[in-house]
Protein backbone atom coordinates (compact mmCIF):
# COMPACT_ATOMS: atom_id res chain seq x y z
CA UNK A 1 0.00 0.00 0.00
CA UNK A 2 1.43 3.35 -1.03
CA UNK A 3 0.74 6.24 1.34
CA UNK A 4 1.39 9.88 0.52
CA UNK A 5 2.28 11.87 3.66
CA UNK A 6 1.77 15.63 3.26
CA UNK A 7 2.94 18.47 5.50
CA UNK A 8 1.80 21.88 4.22
CA UNK A 9 3.34 25.02 5.65
CA UNK A 10 2.58 28.61 4.79
CA UNK A 11 5.48 28.88 2.32
CA UNK A 12 6.65 25.30 1.78
CA UNK A 13 5.38 21.77 1.30
CA UNK A 14 7.00 18.49 2.26
CA UNK A 15 5.65 15.22 0.89
CA UNK A 16 6.79 11.63 1.04
CA UNK A 17 5.65 8.37 -0.57
CA UNK A 18 5.78 5.48 1.91
CA UNK A 19 5.36 1.79 1.13
CA UNK A 20 3.36 0.44 4.08
CA UNK A 21 3.15 -3.32 4.55
CA UNK A 22 2.43 -5.69 7.41
CA UNK A 23 6.19 -5.84 8.00
CA UNK A 24 6.58 -2.07 8.38
CA UNK A 25 6.98 1.15 6.42
CA UNK A 26 9.63 2.00 3.85
CA UNK A 27 10.10 5.53 2.46
CA UNK A 28 10.32 5.48 -1.33
CA UNK A 29 10.58 9.11 -2.38
CA UNK A 30 10.45 12.61 -0.95
CA UNK A 31 9.54 15.95 -2.49
CA UNK A 32 10.04 19.45 -1.09
CA UNK A 33 8.42 22.49 -2.71
CA UNK A 34 9.45 25.89 -1.39
CA UNK A 35 8.61 29.53 -2.07
CA UNK A 36 4.85 28.96 -2.20
CA UNK A 37 3.31 32.30 -3.12
CA UNK A 38 6.02 33.14 -5.66
CA UNK A 39 5.55 33.40 -9.42
CA UNK A 40 6.89 29.85 -9.85
CA UNK A 41 4.63 28.32 -7.18
CA UNK A 42 1.67 30.68 -6.74
CA UNK A 43 -0.32 28.57 -4.26
CA UNK A 44 -0.62 25.20 -2.52
CA UNK A 45 -2.54 23.77 -5.45
CA UNK A 46 0.51 24.35 -7.66
CA UNK A 47 2.79 22.94 -4.95
CA UNK A 48 0.81 19.68 -4.69
CA UNK A 49 0.70 19.39 -8.48
CA UNK A 50 4.49 19.80 -8.63
CA UNK A 51 5.11 17.19 -5.90
CA UNK A 52 2.80 14.63 -7.53
CA UNK A 53 4.43 15.23 -10.91
CA UNK A 54 7.83 14.62 -9.32
CA UNK A 55 6.64 11.29 -7.91
CA UNK A 56 5.19 10.27 -11.28
CA UNK A 57 8.52 11.14 -12.86
CA UNK A 58 10.12 8.52 -10.61
CA UNK A 59 7.73 5.88 -11.97
CA UNK A 60 5.80 5.63 -8.70
CA UNK A 61 2.17 4.54 -8.80
CA UNK A 62 -0.58 6.81 -7.54
CA UNK A 63 -0.99 6.66 -3.74
CA UNK A 64 -3.63 4.40 -2.23
CA UNK A 65 -4.22 6.83 0.64
CA UNK A 66 -3.06 10.29 1.72
CA UNK A 67 -2.23 11.50 5.24
CA UNK A 68 -2.20 15.19 6.13
CA UNK A 69 -0.55 16.83 9.11
CA UNK A 70 -3.01 19.38 10.54
CA UNK A 71 -1.78 21.61 13.34
CA UNK A 72 -4.99 22.51 15.21
CA UNK A 73 -7.81 20.03 15.77
CA UNK A 74 -9.49 21.95 18.59
CA UNK A 75 -11.57 19.90 21.02
CA UNK A 76 -13.33 18.11 18.18
CA UNK A 77 -10.40 16.21 16.66
CA UNK A 78 -8.20 14.24 19.06
CA UNK A 79 -7.36 11.21 16.88
CA UNK A 80 -6.59 10.57 13.19
CA UNK A 81 -9.76 11.33 11.26
CA UNK A 82 -11.04 10.29 7.82
CA UNK A 83 -11.54 13.48 5.82
CA UNK A 84 -14.88 14.36 4.28
CA UNK A 85 -16.67 17.61 3.42
CA UNK A 86 -17.84 18.05 7.01
CA UNK A 87 -14.32 17.64 8.41
CA UNK A 88 -12.97 20.18 5.91
CA UNK A 89 -15.63 22.68 7.00
CA UNK A 90 -14.75 22.20 10.68
CA UNK A 91 -11.03 22.55 9.99
CA UNK A 92 -11.70 25.76 8.09
CA UNK A 93 -13.57 27.11 11.13
CA UNK A 94 -10.44 26.48 13.24
CA UNK A 95 -8.15 28.55 11.01
CA UNK A 96 -8.26 31.61 13.27
CA UNK A 97 -6.64 29.55 16.08
CA UNK A 98 -3.62 28.64 13.94
CA UNK A 99 -3.56 31.12 11.05
CA UNK A 100 -0.04 30.22 9.90
CA UNK A 101 -0.77 26.49 9.85
CA UNK A 102 -4.37 25.35 9.45
CA UNK A 103 -5.16 27.36 6.32
CA UNK A 104 -2.21 25.81 4.41
CA UNK A 105 -3.22 22.37 5.70
CA UNK A 106 -6.77 22.75 4.40
CA UNK A 107 -5.43 24.14 1.11
CA UNK A 108 -3.30 21.00 0.80
CA UNK A 109 -6.32 18.77 1.40
CA UNK A 110 -8.32 20.53 -1.31
CA UNK A 111 -5.39 20.40 -3.72
CA UNK A 112 -4.94 16.67 -3.16
CA UNK A 113 -8.62 16.13 -3.86
CA UNK A 114 -8.24 17.87 -7.20
CA UNK A 115 -4.98 16.29 -8.31
CA UNK A 116 -5.10 12.81 -6.74
CA UNK A 117 -8.80 12.23 -7.24
CA UNK A 118 -11.72 12.44 -4.86
CA UNK A 119 -11.87 8.65 -4.51
CA UNK A 120 -8.46 8.47 -2.77
CA UNK A 121 -9.09 8.23 1.00
CA UNK A 122 -7.42 10.96 3.06
CA UNK A 123 -6.76 11.08 6.80
CA UNK A 124 -5.93 14.11 8.97
CA UNK A 125 -3.47 13.67 11.85
CA UNK A 126 -3.47 16.46 14.43
CA UNK A 127 -0.62 18.11 16.32
CA UNK A 128 -3.05 18.86 19.16
CA UNK A 129 -4.17 15.23 19.50
CA UNK A 130 -1.30 14.10 21.75
CA UNK A 131 -2.25 16.75 24.30
CA UNK A 132 -5.88 15.63 24.62
CA UNK A 133 -4.79 13.99 27.90
CA UNK A 134 -3.96 17.32 29.58
CA UNK A 135 -5.64 17.53 33.00
CA UNK A 136 -7.97 20.44 33.65
CA UNK A 137 -5.47 22.17 35.91
CA UNK A 138 -3.10 22.33 32.92
CA UNK A 139 -5.53 23.29 30.15
CA UNK A 140 -7.78 25.71 32.05
CA UNK A 141 -6.99 29.45 31.79
CA UNK A 142 -7.83 31.76 34.69
CA UNK A 143 -10.58 33.61 32.81
CA UNK A 144 -14.36 33.59 33.39
CA UNK A 145 -15.48 30.00 32.91
CA UNK A 146 -18.58 30.93 30.92
CA UNK A 147 -16.41 32.73 28.35
CA UNK A 148 -13.90 29.89 28.22
CA UNK A 149 -16.60 27.28 27.59
CA UNK A 150 -18.59 29.39 25.14
CA UNK A 151 -15.58 30.05 22.91
CA UNK A 152 -13.47 26.94 23.53
CA UNK A 153 -10.69 28.95 25.19
CA UNK A 154 -8.23 26.47 26.70
CA UNK A 155 -4.71 25.15 26.33
CA UNK A 156 -4.49 22.74 23.39
CA UNK A 157 -0.75 22.27 22.93
CA UNK A 158 1.08 21.53 19.68
CA UNK A 159 3.95 19.53 18.14
CA UNK A 160 2.03 16.47 19.31
CA UNK A 161 2.97 14.29 16.34
CA UNK A 162 6.63 14.93 17.14
CA UNK A 163 6.16 14.21 20.86
CA UNK A 164 4.25 10.99 20.17
CA UNK A 165 7.15 9.81 18.02
CA UNK A 166 9.71 10.80 20.66
CA UNK A 167 7.89 8.74 23.32
CA UNK A 168 7.51 5.76 21.00
CA UNK A 169 11.10 5.84 19.78
CA UNK A 170 12.60 6.38 23.24
CA UNK A 171 10.55 3.47 24.61
CA UNK A 172 11.84 1.31 21.77
CA UNK A 173 15.46 2.26 22.46
CA UNK A 174 15.29 1.57 26.20
CA UNK A 175 13.06 -1.50 25.70
CA UNK A 176 10.21 -0.27 27.84
CA UNK A 177 6.49 0.14 27.28
CA UNK A 178 5.50 3.66 26.17
CA UNK A 179 3.07 3.73 29.11
CA UNK A 180 6.04 3.59 31.50
CA UNK A 181 7.87 6.62 30.06
CA UNK A 182 8.20 9.82 32.12
CA UNK A 183 10.15 12.61 30.46
CA UNK A 184 10.51 16.29 29.72
CA UNK A 185 10.67 16.65 25.92
CA UNK A 186 11.69 19.68 23.90
CA UNK A 187 10.76 20.39 20.32
CA UNK A 188 13.30 22.90 18.98
CA UNK A 189 12.80 24.38 15.56
CA UNK A 190 11.47 27.63 14.15
CA UNK A 191 8.58 26.79 16.45
CA UNK A 192 9.62 25.58 19.91
CA UNK A 193 7.83 24.00 22.84
CA UNK A 194 8.37 21.91 25.97
CA UNK A 195 6.10 19.13 27.18
CA UNK A 196 5.90 17.23 30.47
CA UNK A 197 5.07 13.57 29.85
CA UNK A 198 4.01 11.05 32.50
CA UNK A 199 3.14 7.48 31.68
CA UNK A 200 3.62 8.25 27.99
CA UNK A 201 0.89 10.92 28.11
CA UNK A 202 1.08 14.70 27.95
CA UNK A 203 0.31 16.32 31.31
CA UNK A 204 1.51 19.88 30.57
CA UNK A 205 2.96 21.82 27.66
CA UNK A 206 4.17 25.33 26.93
CA UNK A 207 2.03 26.17 23.87
CA UNK A 208 -1.58 27.09 24.54
CA UNK A 209 -4.76 28.06 22.69
CA UNK A 210 -2.57 28.78 19.66
CA UNK A 211 1.06 28.06 18.75
CA UNK A 212 1.92 31.63 19.79
CA UNK A 213 2.15 30.93 23.53
CA UNK A 214 5.18 29.56 25.34
CA UNK A 215 8.85 29.82 24.48
CA UNK A 216 10.53 32.49 22.39
CA UNK A 217 10.53 31.10 18.83
CA UNK A 218 11.92 32.01 15.43
CA UNK A 219 9.31 34.66 14.62
CA UNK A 220 6.79 34.20 17.46
CA UNK A 221 6.99 36.12 20.72
CA UNK A 222 5.95 33.36 23.10
CA UNK A 223 4.64 34.40 26.53
CA UNK A 224 4.06 38.09 27.14
CA UNK A 225 1.74 40.38 29.10
CA UNK A 226 -1.68 40.21 27.35
CA UNK A 227 -2.09 43.98 27.79
CA UNK A 228 0.73 44.50 25.26
CA UNK A 229 -1.73 43.72 22.45
CA UNK A 230 -4.08 46.57 23.40
CA UNK A 231 -1.21 48.96 24.14
CA UNK A 232 0.41 48.39 20.75
CA UNK A 233 -2.92 48.54 18.91
CA UNK A 234 -3.76 51.88 20.53
CA UNK A 235 -0.35 53.48 20.17
CA UNK A 236 0.28 52.27 16.62
CA UNK A 237 -3.28 52.91 15.45
CA UNK A 238 -3.89 49.36 14.20
CA UNK A 239 -6.31 46.58 15.04
CA UNK A 240 -5.68 43.65 17.37
CA UNK A 241 -5.43 41.32 14.36
CA UNK A 242 -2.47 43.29 13.02
CA UNK A 243 -0.71 43.17 16.40
CA UNK A 244 -1.31 39.41 16.49
CA UNK A 245 0.31 39.16 13.06
CA UNK A 246 3.36 41.07 14.38
CA UNK A 247 3.61 38.68 17.31
CA UNK A 248 3.43 35.68 14.95
CA UNK A 249 5.64 36.93 12.12
CA UNK A 250 7.92 39.75 13.35
CA UNK A 251 8.76 38.78 16.90
CA UNK A 252 10.74 36.06 18.69
CA UNK A 253 14.40 35.71 17.71
CA UNK A 254 13.71 37.73 14.55
CA UNK A 255 12.52 40.65 16.67
CA UNK A 256 15.49 40.37 19.01
CA UNK A 257 17.85 40.21 16.05
CA UNK A 258 16.32 43.36 14.55
CA UNK A 259 16.75 45.18 17.85
CA UNK A 260 20.47 44.42 17.70
CA UNK A 261 20.75 45.78 14.17
CA UNK A 262 21.19 42.33 12.66
CA UNK A 263 24.77 41.97 13.88
CA UNK A 264 25.27 38.24 14.41
CA UNK A 265 27.36 38.23 17.55
CA UNK A 266 25.40 40.81 19.51
CA UNK A 267 22.07 39.42 18.34
CA UNK A 268 23.07 35.90 19.30
CA UNK A 269 24.10 36.98 22.79
CA UNK A 270 20.90 38.99 23.26
CA UNK A 271 18.72 36.10 22.03
CA UNK A 272 20.69 33.76 24.29
CA UNK A 273 19.74 35.76 27.35
CA UNK A 274 16.10 35.81 26.22
CA UNK A 275 16.00 32.03 25.78
CA UNK A 276 17.58 31.38 29.18
CA UNK A 277 15.16 33.79 30.81
CA UNK A 278 12.20 32.13 29.06
CA UNK A 279 13.36 28.71 30.18
CA UNK A 280 13.46 29.92 33.79
CA UNK A 281 9.97 31.40 33.48
CA UNK A 282 8.53 28.14 32.17
CA UNK A 283 10.26 26.32 35.02
CA UNK A 284 8.65 28.68 37.55
CA UNK A 285 5.23 28.13 35.99
CA UNK A 286 5.60 24.39 36.43
CA UNK A 287 6.86 24.69 39.99
CA UNK A 288 3.73 26.67 40.87
CA UNK A 289 1.56 23.82 39.60
CA UNK A 290 3.90 21.05 40.66
CA UNK A 291 1.54 19.26 43.04
CA UNK A 292 -0.97 18.65 40.27
CA UNK A 293 0.71 18.48 36.92
CA UNK A 294 4.47 17.97 36.79
CA UNK A 295 5.90 14.52 36.00
CA UNK A 296 6.47 11.94 38.71
CA UNK A 297 10.26 11.96 38.75
CA UNK A 298 10.48 8.90 41.03
CA UNK A 299 9.00 6.74 38.27
CA UNK A 300 12.05 7.60 36.16
CA UNK A 301 14.51 6.40 38.76
CA UNK A 302 14.43 9.60 40.80
CA UNK A 303 14.81 11.98 37.88
CA UNK A 304 12.86 13.16 34.86
CA UNK A 305 14.40 12.26 31.52
CA UNK A 306 14.98 15.12 29.13
CA UNK A 307 14.71 14.48 25.40
CA UNK A 308 15.25 16.90 22.52
CA UNK A 309 13.28 16.64 19.28
CA UNK A 310 14.99 18.92 16.80
CA UNK A 311 13.57 19.95 13.44
CA UNK A 312 15.03 21.56 10.36
CA UNK A 313 13.87 24.93 11.64
CA UNK A 314 16.70 24.97 14.17
CA UNK A 315 19.57 25.61 11.82
CA UNK A 316 23.26 26.05 12.44
CA UNK A 317 22.78 29.67 11.40
CA UNK A 318 20.84 30.19 14.63
CA UNK A 319 23.36 29.15 17.30
CA UNK A 320 21.20 30.66 20.02
CA UNK A 321 18.69 27.88 19.37
CA UNK A 322 20.86 24.94 18.41
CA UNK A 323 23.96 25.29 20.61
CA UNK A 324 24.38 22.79 23.44
CA UNK A 325 25.01 25.56 25.96
CA UNK A 326 21.67 27.12 25.03
CA UNK A 327 19.78 23.84 25.26
CA UNK A 328 21.23 23.32 28.71
CA UNK A 329 19.51 26.52 29.85
CA UNK A 330 16.16 24.91 29.03
CA UNK A 331 17.17 21.62 30.58
CA UNK A 332 18.29 23.05 33.90
CA UNK A 333 15.05 24.94 34.43
CA UNK A 334 12.93 21.89 33.71
CA UNK A 335 15.04 19.54 35.76
CA UNK A 336 14.69 21.87 38.74
CA UNK A 337 10.93 21.97 38.08
CA UNK A 338 10.69 18.18 37.95
CA UNK A 339 12.79 17.79 41.10
CA UNK A 340 10.24 19.72 43.14
CA UNK A 341 7.55 17.17 42.28
CA UNK A 342 9.30 13.99 43.28
CA UNK A 343 6.82 11.69 44.93
CA UNK A 344 3.71 13.64 43.89
CA UNK A 345 0.87 12.19 41.86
Amino acid sequence: MLILAVNCGSSSLKAQIIDATAQGERPLARAVVERIGSAEVPDHDAAIARALAEFRGRDLAAPDAIGHRIVHGGSRFTAPTLIDDGVIAELTALEDLAPLHNAPGVAGIRACRRHAGGATPMVAVFDTGFHATLPEVAYRYAIPMDLAERHGIRRYGFHGISYAYVVSRYAELVRRAPESIDMIALHLGNGASITAIRGGRSIDTSMGLTPLEGLVMGTRSGDLDPAIVEVLARREGVGAAEVERWLNERSGLLGLWARCGGERGRAGRHADRGIRRRGRCVGRRHRRGAHDRAPDADAAGGRAWLTRASTAGARASAPSVTGGRRRTAFARSWRRSAATTRGTS
